[in-house]
């Protein structure tokens, strides 16, 4: 197992991306703080962590919160000694036309996905850094690095989770700290089993050359990959989990395609 005996935190990770994350992790061996807004889902999820066998921990936690993220990263040394994974996964997601966009919703948008990476990769650095090691993840989006309709806050935030990542994994090195991120497309959660309508399944399926959503665990696989030994010289990357979407141009149907280049 890649990550035997690490310690690791994984924000946001009652459900969904986060939970497929955090089960990756200690499947491959790590002890995990299940950390996220909704406590009683932090619980639940560590209960069923341990009851599979592996070893997971609960705590509730604000990421916006300086007090309770420094909290959360003591929690990491007290049940577990050390911390050596940060998965920055907590996030919010808003659907808005930019002029219909409201200060409140950018700011808070903002403060969710940026601010909250800041504040908890910040107080965990400090704790790496005494340790000489560490590894400190984020979960960004392709909404980061191309434009889409209706992503104004949103991808303005998972932008700059991005070039946070670039600045954090040139600042940290001569600490021993890896820093990247996963930049998923769209994934099968229950979020998007309700937002995402048919046509929007189809209109996003119809850019993707590999005409599907992600599965959770497929970006779980990838944070496990950048977390492990495989990746000891890659830092300040953001790996795309994607399908291949932000790599393509124009897609045809095949017979159209045949009859261009005929």
């Amino acid at each position: 197992m890649r990550l035997q005996n690490q310690a690791a935190i994984v924000t946001g990770s009652a459900r969904g991306i986060g939970r497929a994350i955090a089960g990756r992790l200690a499947g491959e061996g790590a002890h995990v703080l299940i950390a996220d807004v909704d406590g009683e889902g932090a619980c639940r999820a560590a209960a069923q962590l341990r009851h599979d066998g592996l070893t997971a921990q609960a705590v509730p936690v604000d990421v916006t919160d300086p007090i309770r993220v420094k909290a959360m990263v003591q929690a990491a040394f007290d049940n577990f000694g050390r911390l050596d994974i940060l998965v920055n996964n907590a996030g919010v997601g808003l659907n808005r036309p930019f002029l219909k966009t409201t200060l409140e919703e950018f700011e808070f948008t903002v403060r969710v996905n940026l601010i909250g990476a800041f504040l908890c990769s910040q107080a965990a650095a400090v704790r790496m850094a005494e340790q000489g090691a560490g590894k400190i993840i984020s979960v960004a989006s392709i909404s980061g690095q191309r434009g889409a309709q209706n992503r104004s806050a949103y991808g303005a935030s998972k932008a700059a989770v991005i070039q946070l990542t670039k600045v954090m994994a040139l600042e940290l090195a001569r600490y021993g700290i890896r820093v990247n991120a996963v930049a998923p497309g769209p994934v099968v959660t229950d979020m998007t089993d309700v937002t995402h309508s048919q046509a929007i399944r189809q209109t996003y399926q119809s850019r993707i050359p590999l005409r599907r959503y992600a599965q959770c665990d497929e970006i779980a696989a990838a944070v496990a990959f950048l977390a492990s030994d495989d990746a000891t010289f890659i830092t300040g990357h953001t790996l795309n989990v994607d399908g291949g979407f932000v790599s393509s141009g124009l897609i045809f149907d095949l017979d159209d395609a045949a009859g261009a280049v005929e």
